[in-house]
């Protein structure tokens, strides 16, 4: 029962991630957020991001003793380079030309991409269902963004 329990708590703070993504959307479209650029407005957002989760990381008594492989050092690049700088800074860039209701649906490419990078940085296997969901979720891109 314990593990239902964590299970719960990882799904609860998923959603509540979502929803604190969508609702940065919506104050960035609202304010005058959309006058400075792109590349400023993600400064503000990561620099923020690091110092607070870092020291709330630190708070909860989270260890940061592990010695980290040539591997998980590219791994944190990566993510940096692509995962929150670029794809980040394109997403603003789009929130201050295009209304956010025309662009929300490419979120949907997501999945796409995590399972691109996985296969070719981690090497995992792509079979049959994903495929299938892959093309479940362009289906759907499609249908959210007919006239």
């Amino acid at each position: 029962m314990a593990e239902h329990g964590a299970t719960l708590r990882r799904d609860l703070l998923g959603v509540l991630a979502g929803l604190f993504w969508g609702l940065t959307t919506v104050v960035i479209r609202i304010t005058r957020l959309t006058q400075i650029s792109a590349e400023k407005l993600l400064f503000y957002q990561l620099a923020v991001s690091t110092v607070v989760l870092g020291l709330l990381s630190h708070g909860m008594g989270e260890p940061w003793d592990k010695p980290w492989s040539g591997f998980a050092i590219g791994s944190v690049v990566v993510q940096t380079v692509v995962g929150a700088f670029a794809s980040y800074l394109a997403w603003m860039w789009m929130l201050g030309h295009y209304p956010a209701t025309k662009i929300s649906a490419f979120v949907f490419l997501t999945p796409l991409f995590a399972l691109l990078f996985g296969m070719l940085w981690l090497g995992e296997a792509v079979t049959l269902t994903l495929i299938m969901s892959l093309t479940l979720v362009a289906v759907g891109i499609v249908l959210v963004n007919r006239k």
